[in-house]
C-alpha cells in the first residue's frame, strides 16, 4: 500500500525532547504500531527505507533519534569510521534510563495514535537490535520483536556502567525473532551462545535464524548488503508481526462499506 513518509513529532522522554519519525499507510484504518530502532547512526536513508516497507505492508512506524540528548535534531552520522567511532562513544555515555525512558515514550505515543490499534511490536538493527530486545524486556505491552544482529547484548556493555538486558530476558512476555550473521565479528559464535542459552533458560518464545552474512548485510548501503538475505529476513519480520499484532481493522471498514484502496 502507499505510506506517508513526512510526518515528523517531537516527543517528551525523561531525559529532553526527542525528534521521531512517522511512516504510515495513506488509506484510512488502524493498524498495529512498531518501534523502529535504528543503527548507531541514528535515521539514515536505509532506516527510513526499512521504515517504509513496514508502513507499506500495513504498519504505524515511529523511528526515534536514539541521541537525542547529544545530536542536534536531524543530525544522521555518516557510514564512515567517523561516524561509527560517535555512535560508539555515545551508545556509552547515554544512561540506560534515558534508553528505557526513550522505548516508553514512544510505545505510549504509537498506542495512543488514532491511526493505531494500540497491538505494538518493535525491531531493531545493530544498537537497535539491542534496544528492541531490551524493549520486549521492559514493556509487557511489546507482543513482538524483532532483532537483527544485536549488538553489545552478550557483553552487557551499553552505558558506562553496563546494562541488564540479557538477565532481564526472564521478563519478555512477547515473542522474540532474533537474526544473525555467521561472519559478523561484533556478535561472534561465543556471544550468540550466550544469548541462545539464557533466553532458553529464561523460558522466552522465540525463534533463531544464524544466516551466513555480514554485519549490516540489511543496509542496503555499502560492500556488505546482501539483498537476497535482506528479503528473506523481511519476510521472517512480517511473519511475526501479522501473526502477532493483526491486520489492522481497514479490512472489516471495506466490508461496511467504500474505503481507500490500499494500493
Amino acid at each position: 500500500m502507499t505510506i506517508r513518509d513526512n510526518e515528523v513529532v517531537e516527543l517528551s522522554t525523561p531525559t529532553g525532547p526527542m525528534r521521531t519519525f512517522l511512516f504510515r499507510p495513506q488509506a484510512e484504518g488502524r493498524y498495529p504500531g512498531i518501534l523502529l530502532y535504528s543503527e548507531i547512526f541514528q535515521v539514515t536513508a536505509p532506516i527510513r527505507r526499512t521504515a517504509a516497507l513496514l508502513a507499506g505492508h500495513g504498519y504505524v512506524v515511529a523511528v526515534p533519534e536514539i541521541w537525542h540528548e547529544f545530536e542536534a535534531p536531524g543530525c544522521a552520522l555518516a557510514y564512515d569510521q567517523a561516524g561509527a567511532d560517535r555512535g560508539n562513544a555515545l551508545k556509552l555515555e547515554k544512561e540506560l534510563r534515558g534508553l528505557d525512558g526513550d522505548s516508553r515514550a514512544v510505545l505510549d505515543f504509537l498506542k495512543a495514535h488514532p491511526n493505531c490499534t494500540g497491538k505494538l511490536g518493535a525491531l531493531g538493527i545493530c544498537i537497535g537490535g539491542h534496544l528492541s530486545f531490551r524493549a520486549a524486556a521492559k514493556n509487557p505491552d511489546v507482543s513482538a520483536a524483532v532483532c537483527f544482529y544485536a549488538t553489545d547484548i552478550h557483553k552487557g556493555s551499553l552505558s558506562k556502567t553496563g546494562d541488564d538486558t540479557l538477565t532481564s530476558a526472564k521478563d519478555i512476555h512477547g515473542e522474540l525473532l532474533l537474526i544473525w550473521g555467521r561472519q559478523d565479528p561484533h556478535v561472534p559464535r561465543e556471544g550468540r551462545r550466550k544469548i541462545y542459552e539464557a533466553i532458553t533458560d529464561a523460558g522466552v518464545n522465540f525463534t533463531w535464524h544464524e544466516f551466513n552474512g555480514q554485519h549490516a548485510f540489511l543496509r542496503d548501503e555499502g560492500h556488505r548488503y546482501d539483498p537476497e538475505l535482506a528479503l528473506k529476513c523481511y519476510g521472517l519480520a512480517l511473519e511475526l508481526f501479522h501473526r502477532k499484532l493483526g491486520e489492522g481493522d481497514l479490512p472489516a471498514r471495506a466490508k461496511a462499506g467504500p474505503a481507500e484502496s490500499r494500493h
